[in-house]
């Protein structure tokens, strides 16, 4: 029988495919702002946006920037390169609106996330730990059709800190009623998932979606959801 009581899950790129979700979003946006008229190509939009939202979550995570600061910014640094746009923070803002709006709807999970949630929901206590914007967040676990399978729902807006800060996990603890020692967290991201988790006393699963992470010390590891079936 399993020691665990309570599983945290990370949600985005976990268990819903944000990527993938966003590449749809990105390529609908193109066309609604009409932006083949500014770039000579979709991925001259595409790949300086992942690499400014990238760089800029890492910086969320670790509490250096504002919500609105990344909200705009990752939108600033790649339309700034379209040719005669003129990119202002008005601009932004809308472009960041119709963005999560599109993406928002996206219902693509991962491959093996529904059979891992209809497996481990009737076993555990399950409580998505996000990072991600409130609003945002319940608009994809409603389209995704997951928020059925969570206990409770901790977001780092409602927290007032992100992961890994161990302020995010006590608010956690506090609001699931978890106790650390009977709680395993799994996410994707060996920082703000696993490293995070470690600290607060966590066991850990670091789903490998993007690839080996031997640097990141984890309980288990798995390169598949459905792997952690036979874990748990």
């Amino acid at each position: 029988m399993s020691k665990y009581k309570d599983i945290f899950l990370d949600f985005d790129d976990t268990l819903y495919n944000t990527r993938g979700n966003a590449e749809i979003a990105l390529a609908e946006l193109y066309d609604e702002l009409g932006l083949n008229r500014y770039f000579p190509a979709l991925e001259a939009f595409t790949v300086p946006y992942w690499q400014a939202n990238i760089e800029l979550w890492e910086q969320y995570s670790a509490s250096k920037i504002t919500r609105d600061y990344l909200i705009v910014e990752r939108f600033r640094r790649p339309l700034s390169q379209g040719m005669g746009l003129e990119v202002t923070r008005d601009f932004c803002l809308r472009t960041s609106d119709i963005f999560l709006g599109l993406c928002a709807h996206k219902p693509g999970l991962v491959e093996g996330a529904r059979e891992l949630l209809d497996y481990l929901h009737p076993r555990y206590r399950l409580h998505l730990c996000s990072n991600g914007f409130h609003e945002v967040q319940y608009h994809k676990l409603r389209a995704s059709d997951t928020l059925r399978y969570f206990t409770t729902v901790i977001l780092s807006e409602d927290a007032g800190y992100n992961k890994p800060s161990p302020e995010y996990f006590d608010y956690a603890f506090r609001v699931s009623g978890a106790n650390p020692a009977t709680t395993l967290m799994i996410g994707d991201n060996p920082v703000t998932d696993i490293q995070g988790a470690a600290r607060a006393g966590l066991d850990t699963i670091l789903f490998e979606r993007w690839g080996p992470s031997p640097e990141t010390e984890a309980t288990f590891r798995v390169a598949q959801l459905t792997d952690i079936i036979n874990i748990l």
